[in-house]
């Protein structure tokens, strides 16, 4: 059910990032009396699912969900329609317009992303407000593994600053210092002021998700409210209501150290110290492989979370800051994906990287802030000066205006027919690392 929740999801949200990218080009088009053969949403190779004609313009759904199209006619584009652009150019056809026309025809759906994601903002932040963990709320410090170790961090850090300057958002901390090469993590350490400087040759580990930091929590109270499906401890007699107040005897501060004890402990025998009805038992169980015991607990309140709320006039220049910021930090990430020593290209991700980052169940607020982060992520991949994309396009539209001179019909169809070679072998690529994440599950 979690999985079909993210599907679900997936391709709405897809849905409606593709039809106001292709409402862009649409509206634009029309505004010019350029003529608009088909408006399609995903890809119809041999069939579609769905077609009506209303005046030139053939309207319909495809089952291929790889994005959508508008068909203009008199361009090179994915319908690589060789035959009309054979014929004389029509008053009414693409390649028949001024340049200007043509190169904000382009643009048109990358703009409308941008639109789209702004609004989307703005929305969620009027509706719901914004809701993040301060800094000041991880009163137990932190928690990180190994790679943060080795980077000089230490669970129990109360993190001050960031490059001398002090955290708000506690979540905000590991990926300003990715993304805007910070060199210095000031925490407090047993009631000292401790600089830790952040070594780059731990970016490859920081960008595949190690070294990462999370808020401290305790170990108890530690009430048990459910199992998981091939539970050692529902198998050992463990019930729900019961209290975890021990392993072996030995009593945890925090939930780190308990999770630590297990690791040194998997598939091995281990003696749970239960309270229930006000006496303590032990059971006896052995862990599985992962060194799991397959409880679910209950989670007190640890950590108080803070929520701004937004009037309407209060959410438009919030809605557009936080979009221009995630405009800015996606910018920054391609930076990284090309930067030597990185391997961040090895963190590239297709349908299943995407899908997953949807919650397992329904909720507004998620969905819609994740439809305004993929809507910009679409601008920005889309804008890209890559043949088949609309950055190709404007790039030779862009060469025109300075020179002066258009470039070939046949140019032009070598240089789409190398676009999409490019962009299937990256989506393979990406594709194909999904996979490969899966199998070494």
């Amino acid at each position: 059910m979690i999985v079909a929740v993210k599907i679900i999801q997936f391709i709405l949200s897809l849905s409606v990032i593709v039809i106001i990218h292709e409402l862009g080009h649409f509206i634009f088009a029309k505004l010019f009396k350029t003529r608009v053969e088909k408006f399609y949403l995903f890809f119809d190779p041999w069939f579609s699912l769905f077609k009506i004609k209303r005046g030139e313009t053939e309207y319909g759904m495809g089952w291929l969900p790889l994005g959508g199209y508008v068909k203009i006619s008199g361009m090179i584009d994915e319908s690589m329609d060789k035959e009309q652009m054979k014929q004389p150019p029509k008053p009414y056809e693409f390649r028949a317009k001024p340049a200007w026309q043509r190169l904000l025809i382009m643009v048109g759906g990358v703009l409308f992303n941008f639109i789209l994601a702004l609004l989307l903002y703005v929305m969620v932040l009027f509706s719901w407000g914004e809701t993040y963990l301060p800094n000041s709320s991880v009163t137990y410090g932190i928690v990180t593994d190994s790679i943060g170790v080795e980077m000089g961090l230490r669970n129990g850090d109360r993190i001050l600053a960031v490059d001398g300057n002090p955290v708000d958002n506690f979540y905000s901390v590991m990926p300003d210092v990715i993304l805007n090469d910070r060199e210095i993590i000031t925490v407090e350490r047993s009631g000292e002021r401790v600089d830790v400087k952040i070594d780059r040759s731990f970016l490859p580990y920081m960008i595949k998700g190690m070294g990462q930091i999370d808020a401290r929590v305790p170990f108890g109270p530690f009430e048990v409210v459910g199992f998981t499906k091939e539970s050692p401890a529902a198998v050992a007699g463990i019930q729900s209501g019961d209290r975890l107040v021990g392993i072996d005897d030995k009593e945890f501060e925090y939930y780190d150290q308990f999770q630590s004890y297990l690791e040194d402990k998997k598939g091995a025998e281990i003696t749970a110290n239960i309270l229930r009805d006000g006496e303590v038992i032990d059971i006896d169980l052995v862990t599985t492989p992962e060194g799991m015991i397959g409880v679910e607990r209950s989670m007190p309140d640890f950590l108080e979370l803070k929520t701004v709320k937004y009037t309407l006039l209060e959410s438009v220049p919030a809605g557009i800051k936080k979009g221009y910021k995630t405009l800015q930090d996606y910018l920054k990430q391609f930076r990284i994906i090309f930067s030597k020593g990185s391997k961040a290209y090895e963190s590239l991700g297709g349908f299943i990287t995407i899908g997953s980052i949807f919650p397992g169940v329904w909720d507004w607020q998620s969905f819609w802030n994740l439809t305004a982060f993929l809507s910009i992520i679409l601008g920005i991949m889309n804008i890209l000066p890559i043949p088949a994309l609309d950055g190709g396009h404007v790039m030779f539209l862009i060469y025109e205006v300075v020179s002066g001179r258009k470039p070939s019909d046949k140019f032009l169809e070598y240089a789409q027919i190398t676009g999409m070679i490019l962009l299937l072998a990256l989506l393979i690529f990406a594709n194909g690392n999904d996979i490969m994440r899966f199998i070494r599950k």
